[in-house]
């Protein structure tokens, strides 16, 4: 199959320290046959130097060499991999609690979570906070792959009392038993990975591999309203081009094409899609997730940062939002505080009115709080300088979330998920 036909699977990874998430992914890339020779070879050496019998596969994902040198995964890193059917961009996010602010924006546009648990361990603190935010972010479906199953001699018991404990946080949340699935694996071993493994002929199901590539891309995405952000105003004046006025963007959410009666936020002007344009390409229709330049058919008042959408399928727009923040920076959020938001391509300034609660990541709810911390997630109402243009998250995640931005140093201070 042609690489440019291949389903595209966004994966993020998550887990706590020595869950084996670096391990598991080096894994994936060996048995998919995604390792250059030169990369093998080192890893077989920097094995032996560590006085390892066995083929350290986290050193295939691991780079940085303060990491290498603590034995831990600092920042989100981006690993591309392939099957004969399946293009698969993998987010491996760190599990220290100081760092799941990372996960934060590995996952936020992943599919799919996988959620290690050490079979030693079990559920734990870390394991709620990952669930909770592949909850918040709305995944499609979650994998928790059970690792270490050869430390615990692939136990079925254990992994079913895992299975279970996992179970009742899964009836807290918003997904359905249909979007989890339990796989036991051994990461360092390779067993359940790509190959179905003899040591545990109690279980039944898919390889991990193997379930990945049953997943459809069109079943993981939500039925949405069409988006379309207006990131530049394209006037070639050139003498094959000379009339030409068209606007450029990526388009979110769902389809567009030719004929649709559109309207033009924030002016409300309603018009009719003229053409679709991928590059010298004359299109009848745009999947979203494309680029592309469209024109209209009456000549209306359009520019950057404007949103073109369908008609009768208009977002919200208010200068006041209900939203969920999870802050991502050690200066504390706390109300009265302003900051610039970022919605889009557009920034307007933002005041915090009221803190609602801060939520307790392991699903029992939410208390009072006055302030937000590093890693906190809580319910929060914002007052902006002028409207914009959103839709909630749960209906459209491209079009409802944000980001704060401090004002002086212009630090990402939290990300958003409107209400």
């Amino acid at each position: 199959m042609d690489i440019q036909n291949r389903k595209l699977i966004k994966i993020a990874t998550a887990g706590s320290v020595d869950d084996g998430k670096s391990t598991l992914i080096g894994r994936l890339l060996y048995d998919t046959h995604s390792l250059t020779t030169d990369k093998i070879e080192a890893i077989e050496r920097n094995s032996k130097q560590r006085g390892y019998d066995y083929l350290d596969f986290s050193l295939a994902t691991d780079g940085l060499v303060a990491e290498r040198e603590q034995g831990i995964t600092i920042d989100v890193a981006h690993i591309y991999f392939n099957t004969a059917k399946t293009n698969f961009i993998v987010a491996d996010t760190p599990g220290h609690v100081e760092y799941t602010r990372n996960m934060v924006t590995g996952a936020s546009t992943s599919q799919v979570a996988i959620i290690l648990i050490d079979a030693r361990k079990g559920v734990i603190e870390q394991t709620y906070r990952h669930f909770f935010i592949a909850n918040l972010l709305r995944m499609s479906h979650v994998v928790v792959a059970i690792n270490k199953m050869d430390l615990v001699d692939y136990s079925e018991d254990l992994f079913l009392k895992i299975k279970a404990d996992f179970g009742a946080l899964v009836e807290k949340s918003n997904f359905s038993e249909e979007q989890i699935t339990f796989i036991p694996v051994s990461a360092l071993k390779g067993e359940n990975i790509a190959r179905q493994s003899k040591e545990m002929p109690w279980y039944v199901g898919n390889t991990l591999l193997d379930h990945l590539e049953v997943l459809e891309p069109e079943d993981l995405q939500e039925s949405t309203t069409a988006r379309f952000p207006v990131q530049y105003v394209v006037r070639p004046k050139t003498e094959a081009f000379h009339d030409f006025r068209g606007f450029s963007g990526k388009l979110y959410g769902n389809f567009l094409k030719v004929g649709d009666r559109v309207s033009v936020l924030p002016s409300g002007n309603e018009t009719t899609v003229k053409s679709i344009h991928f590059f010298d390409q004359k299109l009848d229709s745009a999947a979203p997730g494309s680029s592309i330049v469209i024109t209209l058919e009456d000549e209306v008042d359009c520019s950057r940062g404007d949103m073109i959408v369908k008609v009768g399928e208009e977002p919200r727009s208010e200068k006041f939002i209900s939203a969920t923040l999870c802050q991502v920076n050690a200066k504390n959020l706390r109300v009265g505080q302003k900051y610039i938001l970022q919605h889009g391509l557009n920034r307007v300034l933002a005041k915090i009115d009221r803190i609602e609660a801060k939520v307790n990541a392991d699903f029992s709810g939410a208390e009072e709080s006055d302030q937000l911390k590093l890693n906190d997630i809580g319910k929060v109402q914002l007052r902006l300088s002028k409207p914009v243009h959103f839709d909630s998250y749960h209906s459209n995640k491209s079009n409802g979330a944000f980001i704060l931005i401090d004002e002086g140093s212009f630090d990402t201070v939290s990300v958003g998920f409107i209400e």
